[in-house]
């Protein structure tokens, strides 16, 4: 580069460094902190339930049926799980400790099945003369899908004082093409979905 072209651009790289500098050392001061009782919220942690004190349940509405099993059915189901787990219905069809919905659905789901032998190698001379070699071989896993009909039930229990959700699940089993299959996959389905109450 000749000294020609050198010297403006040395020029105007004095100039910028001479310019005024846009950041200044003031700047506004850190607000305060904001008081404790605004950053607490009185559901964030929530204080653990104690469901030993829930010692009786009714229904908030009672299920209604679907065409894989009627509502009075998944009512005795729900409420032969619950007796279980040692809630009991309210007396005298009062409202109990906890309020309980439950609901039956039939959906239909895609199983995918993988046949896979394993890598299979295999090496092998073939031909003759100048155009013999080796070769080597691997399988390809093969896929399946299947729809297949799955129950799905899910339950939820509210505190009956204060209206609030205190707990739910939901859990499926799959479904024959019968009646009685029907009825057991719901009576699965419902264990299942209560395995967890009450919450460790």
């Amino acid at each position: 580069m000749s000294i020609r072209a050198f010297l403006p651009l040395l020029c105007l790289s004095l100039v910028a460094c001479q310019s005024k500098n846009p950041y200044t050392e003031d700047s506004a001061p850190i607000p305060p902190a904001p008081p404790v009782e605004q950053i607490q919220s009185p559901t964030y942690p929530a204080a653990p339930r104690d469901f030993s004190s829930y010692q009786s349940w009714s229904w908030r509405t009672p299920p209604a049926g679907t065409a894989s099993i009627a509502g009075e059915e998944l009512q005795e189901m729900v409420a032969g799980a619950l007796d279980q787990r040692g809630l009991r219905p309210a007396p005298g069809n009062g409202k109990g400790d906890v309020l309980v919905a439950a609901g039956a659905s039939k959906e239909t789901r895609v199983r995918q099945t993988y046949d896979h032998y394993g890598p299979q190698v295999g090496v092998g001379r073939y031909g003759g003369g100048y155009g013999s070699g080796y070769g080597v071989g691997t399988s390809v896993p093969l896929v399946r899908n299947y729809e297949e009909e799955v129950i799905s039930v899910r339950i939820e229990m509210f505190d009956a004082a204060s209206g609030l959700s205190v707990w739910s699940n939901r859990a499926e089993a799959r479904s024959g093409g019968n009646r009685a299959k029907q009825q057991d996959a719901v009576r699965q389905a419902v264990q299942r979905a209560l395995e967890d109450y009450p919450p460790r």
